[in-house]
């Protein structure tokens, strides 16, 4: 694969180790490159666009402006920017928080390098990586927050609806097609429309807006 084929990911981490550690990971696997490291969001803010990124591996404690704070501003520097929490937190108040703020994925520091190598094509492919001790706790999170259900759900085929539990459920497409018999093409359709009339953009917000609505359970 070549260099413009590769997922580019810069890494906003506070800590040298990990920062470091990152980018030799990133760089030394085919189809990744490191675009750049930040010690802070005030350094990256400034100097993010020039490296052009698909995804950004964001840390929360960062000194300074915090990584939540931060991801609007990303977004606006970077629009198509793809954000993925990196922490060791996992307390209710951040993850609402950071997913609110526009993160496409949560993922703890402990997880493994070949999934987090993983997890950054996922979310580049559509995805919404979350660790799974997060993704039981966003379930409940939503579920305790959410208002009652307006209108959504009607407006959802039998189908998009299983489509779209199956995905909340933490499924990528890969996985979904598999459970539901079809091919990847068809679930990626089936998002597509899901997306369109939820009037989301990812299938992070898709998940958030589900849950919050209850529109699945």
């Amino acid at each position: 694969m070549g260099d413009a084929d590769s997922v580019r990911v810069v890494v906003i981490e506070d800590q040298r180790e990990i920062r470091d550690g990152l980018a030799v990971l990133i760089n030394g696997t085919t189809g990744f490159r490191c675009g750049g490291t930040f010690r802070s969001m005030e350094e990256a803010l400034p100097r993010i666009a020039a490296t052009d990124p698909d995804v950004a591996l964001v840390d929360i404690g960062l000194p300074g402006m915090s990584g939540i704070d931060g991801i609007p501003r990303l977004l606006e520097k970077c629009p198509g920017l793809l954000i993925l929490v990196l922490t060791v937190f996992e307390d209710d108040e951040r993850i609402f928080r950071a997913l609110c703020a526009g993160a496409c994925g949560y993922l703890l520091k402990r997880i493994a390098p070949a999934k987090l190598l993983e997890s950054i094509r996922e979310v580049k492919n559509g995805g919404a990586p979350i660790s799974p001790e997060i993704a039981r706790r966003v379930v409940q999170l939503f579920r305790d927050f959410s208002p009652p259900a307006e209108l959504e759900e009607r407006r959802l085929s039998a189908q998009e609806l299983r489509v779209l539990q199956l995905l909340v459920e933490g499924h990528n497409y890969k996985t979904a097609a598999a459970e539901l018999g079809v091919t990847v093409n068809t679930i990626s359709f089936h998002t597509r429309q899901i997306f369109r009339k939820l009037h989301v953009h990812s299938k992070s917000e898709a998940v958030a807006k589900a849950l919050r609505a209850r529109i699945v359970t």
